[in-house]
């Protein structure tokens, strides 16, 4: 079964039709026949834990019980944040280090990534600003702690 590694060049992944998933990267965008909660998954064991242990880590790192923004990766502290409900169909996963700017209303977000890709969002901009507080947070506990080491 083909999968997907989040790397540096990964902007979003997004709901794509039934079972799929839409990623775009910096350069490039892919259809691949897999959920992003699937590839969510699949990166957490690829870079060394489950699903189930990041989410456990933020919330104990930050008491944040839904929604949570993941760790996937520590040394190039790659953090995604969901835009609903992982368990949501609809769910979206931003790749926080990418977000250049957003803007929006009470209905939907548009996020600027670096490389200046624009996608809409079903999801008020108070909630995306929200959740991008909650992972810089999450980065910057993470940060503080790499240099300890």
């Amino acid at each position: 079964m083909f999968n997907y590694e989040i790397n540096s060049d990964t902007l979003v992944i997004l709901p794509y039709g039934l079972n799929k998933s839409k990623i775009i990267e910096k350069t490039r965008e892919l259809i691949v026949d897999i959920e992003p909660m699937e590839i969510i998954k699949y990166n957490c064991e690829f870079y060394g834990s489950t699903y189930e242990g990041r989410h456990d880590g933020t919330k104990s790192i930050m008491n944040i019980t839904h929604k949570s923004p993941i760790i996937i990766e520590e040394s190039r502290v790659i953090i995604c944040f969901p835009t609903t409900s992982p368990r949501q169909n609809e769910c979206a996963w931003i790749v926080l280090k990418s977000i250049k700017d957003f803007t929006g209303d009470s209905n939907s977000t548009n996020i600027i990534f670096d490389n200046n890709t624009v996608v809409n969002i079903t999801m008020s901009v108070s909630s995306f600003e929200n959740q991008i507080s909650r992972s810089y947070r999450l980065e910057s506990i993470l940060r503080k702690r790499l240099e300890k080491f």
